[in-house]
């Protein structure tokens, strides 16, 4: 079928009436700021307590547009007779942004977090040379880096987390049994002390015990004695000894006075009988 005449030139204007027919809405800027995404590549910023100059990000980089100077201090030893370290100190870290084609090579490959993406887009400047900006106007940018996303709770644990979390566990057994370990020590010593004085008064007061028995019990022999001494004398009247019955008297009368039950009696009958 061989195409209509004019009905690309029909299909245009279709489209440009239905745009007509519909409502305008433009973003007044710079009064109303866009709602950028936090993963927007605008400047980049550096974190400058994290970098170890290590020059990864410096030759990673496809445009050269970076740039570090450093140098290298001595840190004496910690120990006597310890070896001294050395250590780099940055001196220079720049990035020239009238170069910068924003791939993020430098972000991906820095081992130790120094670089960071920032969504701020209003860095345009009237001269070329204001574009390479210094170390502080990168730290400048760091306050305007938004908080990274939130992690899919179904995803895996990071490495370094997972290491930073086994080396604090570590830490934290290793502090827990010196505790231990150091409150232990003054429980052992202490204890022959307090088993010493508990056996003593455990003796004390089985000796005072005992004693206290052999003062109770001593008194009762006596009274038992004194007891039964004045069950067996009968009246003052001539007749035989004690405990023993007068045919002519009849059987003998005891005292009144404290008499043992077990002797008077037992006595009496086993006499009379």
């Amino acid at each position: 079928m061989a195409p209509i005449p004019g009905a690309g030139l029909a299909k245009g204007l279709a489209v440009t009436l239905r745009t007509m027919t519909r409502k305008t809405v433009t973003d007044q800027y710079p009064e109303m700021q866009p709602d950028l995404p936090p993963r927007t590549r605008g400047v980049i910023g550096l974190f400058e307590e994290n970098c170890t100059v290590c020059m990864l990000c410096a030759r990673e980089c496809p445009d050269w547009c970076i740039y570090i100077d450093s140098h290298k201090e001595t840190i004496p030893a910690v120990t006597p007779g310890g070896r001294e370290r050395s250590r780099n100190v940055l001196d220079r870290f720049a990035i020239d942004f009238s170069l910068c084609m924003y791939c993020g090579i430098c972000i991906e490959v820095c081992p130790f977090d120094a670089l960071f993406w920032s969504p701020e887009f209003e860095y345009a400047e009237t001269d070329i040379r204001d574009l390479t900006h210094e170390r502080d106007k990168l730290r400048e940018w760091m306050w305007t880096v938004p908080a990274p996303p939130a992690l899919d709770p179904g995803a895996e644990e990071p490495k370094e987390i997972a290491a930073a979390r086994k080396t604090a566990d570590k830490l934290a057994a290793t502090q827990t049994e010196q505790g231990r370990a150091r409150s232990g020590s003054p429980t052992g010593a202490a204890e022959p002390q307090s088993t010493a004085p508990t056996g003593a008064a455990e003796s004390q007061s089985g000796s005072s015990a005992g004693s206290a028995e052999s003062q109770s019990g001593s008194p009762a022999g006596p009274t038992e004695a004194q007891s039964g001494s004045p069950a067996a004398p009968t009246d003052p009247q001539p007749g035989p000894s004690t405990g023993q019955a007068n045919p002519r008297s009849g059987p003998a009368e005891p005292q009144p006075g404290p008499t043992n039950p077990q002797s008077g009696p037992d006595t009496s009958e086993g006499d009379a009988s």
